[in-house]
């Protein structure tokens, strides 16, 4: 598989991950009681055991994923990195983490920028560290590594908040490994929240936001989320959640309309197979 096929196979992942997903505990809009009064909220959950994951248990099925061929330069960094001493080690982990980067594996990526950020403390090394966990978690369906993910991903953003208390990009990641189970999912709303206050055109914070609100079958918030992030910029992200949205909604033509983009930014036969199926129930 090359670098290509990759993205590509990453990008139908998550974008069609939404599917399978359950709605969050204390996330789903509460229901009217018999008075006709709100019903409380379920309160937030605490954060989930989580296994004692490893880079090695992450880069075993990240490297069957990529082929032989692009695992072989990390192999060779992974060798370099064991014999090496505690003040050439960081050299090796960064590039390392690029080279998980560059084949777009979240995963093992992660946990060389937390190896980083743990000696060296900088800002920017966390954000990475909270950022690729938070994309594992949204990528693997495993329930072993999940709360992992998300467990680590809170740890990394709090640790960058710390030496950076109004970092924009550690609160909306704090704020999404929260609502994914670090902490409760209305301790993570708010975070966002306040993010997109002060940031109104965030991208990452109005996408998820968005992606709850559609988990939470609030569909018209949902709608309003992903335009304003499409009249920023056309990404396949966002238009098929609005898609899947107006298809929730009953709004047919604009759902179709939608789809159709998602097929000319994603020229994928298994993907454009898919949308072609979901076309078709709403022409029915």
């Amino acid at each position: 598989m090359n670098k290509k096929q990759i993205v590509v196979s990453a990008a139908v992942v998550v974008i069609m991950g939404y599917l399978y997903w359950l709605p969050v505990k204390g996330l789903v809009k509460p229901k009217d009681d018999k008075n006709g009064k709100p019903a409380m909220a379920a309160s937030a959950g605490a954060a989930k055991p989580a296994a004692n994951v490893t880079v090695d248990m992450v880069s075993a099925p990240a490297k069957a994923a990529i082929g032989d061929a692009l695992a072989a330069k990390i192999n060779d960094l992974e060798a370099q990195l064991k014999k090496a001493s505690d003040a050439d080690a960081p050299a090796l982990q960064a590039q390392l983490a690029k080279h998980w980067d560059d084949v777009n594996q979240p995963a093992p990526a992660a946990f060389y920028y937390q190896a980083l950020a743990r000696k060296e403390n900088k800002v920017q090394d966390w954000i990475s560290a909270g950022n690729r966990f938070n994309d594992a978690y949204k990528l693997t369906q495993d329930t072993l590594f999940q709360p992992a993910f998300v467990n680590d991903a809170a740890e990394a953003f709090q640790n960058a908040l710390k030496l950076q208390p109004e970092s924009l990009e550690g609160k909306t990641g704090l704020g999404i490994a929260y609502v994914n189970g670090a902490a409760g999912p209305m301790q993570g709303i708010a975070l966002l929240l306040e993010v997109v206050k002060k940031d109104p055109k965030n991208w990452n914070a109005n996408l998820n936001l968005g992606m709850f609100a559609m988990k939470s079958g609030q569909y018209e918030k949902a709608v309003s989320r992903f335009k304003t992030l499409l009249a920023q910029k056309q990404e396949l992200e966002p238009t098929f959640y609005l898609a899947e949205s107006y298809k929730q909604l009953g709004m047919k033509k604009e759902a179709i309309d939608a789809y159709q983009k998602c097929k000319e930014m994603m020229p994928d036969p298994i993907f454009s197979q898919r949308i072609d199926g979901y076309i078709k129930e709403l022409n029915n």
